[in-house]
């Protein structure tokens, strides 16, 4: 069976105009990113929304954790921006028992071209398919579990709570 990806946005999708400064979202890189990794593992993907995370309200994690709960797949990745990321983890957690799921993100647009973007991603799909049912936040080529993790913004790298 695929490998479910559900996109909701964040730094992974985002664009830069070159005019303004600003970044906006026009469409997922994900297939892009997928081909660019030479990804072998069958995916499925549908995107949910296209939003930065701190824009994300408890109506859209809803929405996000109800589409996991529904779905056939039981490996599951959601891509996520990193700012709300653990409180999205932790909604997901709330009502999914019988699936794995992890969470992935991106410090750097993939559209920068110094992006972790493709990493975190390799990772997921990697993590995904060998951790046990539950749900998991992959940063950085680590994983974590919702409960004991944040983003340190001056490092801007996710960590362990000690």
């Amino acid at each position: 069976m695929a490998i479910k990806i559900f996109l909701t946005g964040g730094t992974f999708d985002k664009e830069y105009n070159e005019l303004n400064g600003q970044l906006y979202f026009k469409d997922t890189h994900l297939h892009e990113m997928l081909s660019m990794g030479r990804n072998r593992v069958p995916v499925d993907t549908r995107i949910l929304m296209m939003i930065d995370s701190f824009d994300m309200t408890d109506n859209d994690r809803e929405i996000i954790a109800q589409n996991v709960l529904k779905a056939d797949e039981d490996k599951i990745i959601v891509t996520h921006g990193t700012d709300t990321m653990v409180e999205t983890a932790q909604a997901i957690a709330k009502i999914v028992r019988e699936k794995t799921i992890v969470l992935v993100g991106a410090m750097i647009p993939y559209k920068f071209g110094s992006s972790d973007g493709l990493f975190n991603l390799g990772a997921a799909l990697a993590f995904v398919q060998t951790l046990p049912k539950g749900v998991y936040i992959c940063m950085n080529g680590r994983y974590f579990s919702p409960d004991n993790c944040r983003k340190n913004r001056s490092v801007g790298e996710f960590e362990e709570i000690r």
